[in-house]
């Protein structure tokens, strides 16, 4: 049974003709009766008298009419409700991100994420990159984001973002009254770098190698904010995104320099599954994000 049949015994009831029922349908009259009969047999009752003069339907014609009333009630508002649901931004947005990002420079879009949809409970799981990527494929998470993105099988990479990599020294370095320094002015410096394995670290490598620079590697971490405290008690050097120094450098405790003539700028990629819908909330928080730069 179809949801034109129903509409089609709606019809004829309210007409009384099955001439009318089959013009509102863009049927024959016959096809009316085939329908009208259809009906009968898949339900074993009659809808309609035969034989009386009058049309008129039977009582259980009459319950008929009226299910079939609300049926085509329900079904006729179906598109304006899932309109609404899609249009509507509430449930549950998870972000898989690395620290850097996270920390420093995701907390203000979700900041402004908050305040224009109140009703999105909204989660973030700092992990390392290559987790980032094994989450989103998972579908543990709707979205990641990423430094220096690479593409994976499965998943859609966005890069519309980039922040600035700079120099990081404490008060009381040689370099730290220098606005800007060549990166030749690193050599043999005592550097603190990322963990081996972390995109920025491998980047940072490359434009030593590059530029034939040679530093003395003293300490690495995972953390962006153990770096950043070995900077300050005066253990070496390093090389940071310069949104997570904002703090640091109000207080004094360590000091930015921008690195001359290199591209030190860091693409930042959003991730997402190339197989899975976005949610109305993960859309609306990936727009969000186009229109406004991440940091």
């Amino acid at each position: 049974m179809q949801i034109e049949t129903l509409k089609i015994f709606c019809d004829l009831v309210e007409t009384s003709s099955f001439s009318k029922a089959a013009e509102l349908n863009s049927i024959t009259q016959s096809a009316v009766s085939q329908q009208i009969r259809a009906l009968e047999r898949k339900f074993k009752v009659s809808l309609i008298e035969r034989g009386k003069k009058n049309f008129s339907t039977t009582t259980e014609g009459r319950v008929f009419l009226k299910t079939s009333r609300e049926i085509l009630t329900a079904y006729d508002s179906l598109g304006d409700r899932l309109q609404e649901l899609q249009a509507t931004v509430a449930g549950e947005l998870k972000i898989a991100t690395v620290h850097s990002i996270g920390l420093h420079e995701l907390p203000r879009n979700l900041k402004a994420f908050r305040k224009s949809y109140p009703a999105v409970e909204i989660s973030v799981l700092y992990l390392r990159s290559a987790q980032v990527y094994q989450k989103v494929s998972e579908s543990v998470v709707d979205l990641g984001l990423v430094a220096y993105p690479v593409r994976r099988k499965g998943l859609t990479i966005e890069s519309h973002w980039k922040d600035k990599l700079v120099l990081i020294c404490p008060p009381s370095h040689r370099l730290s009254n220098r606005r800007s320094v060549p990166i030749e002015a690193l050599q043999n410096e005592r550097f603190i770098s990322f963990a081996f394995d972390q995109p920025t670290r491998k980047a940072i490598d490359r434009l030593f190698r590059t530029y034939k620079v040679t530093i003395k590697r003293c300490m690495e971490f995972d953390s962006i904010e153990t770096v950043k405290r070995a900077v300050a008690i005066e253990h070496g050097i390093s090389i940071v995104p310069l949104a997570t120094v904002d703090e640091e450098s109000q207080r004094g405790s360590i000091i930015p320099i921008e690195i001359e003539s290199v591209d030190t700028w860091r693409p930042i990629g959003l991730i997402q599954r190339r197989t899975r819908s976005q949610t109305p909330v993960a859309r609306a928080f990936v727009t969000m994000l186009k229109k406004r730069p991440l940091l």
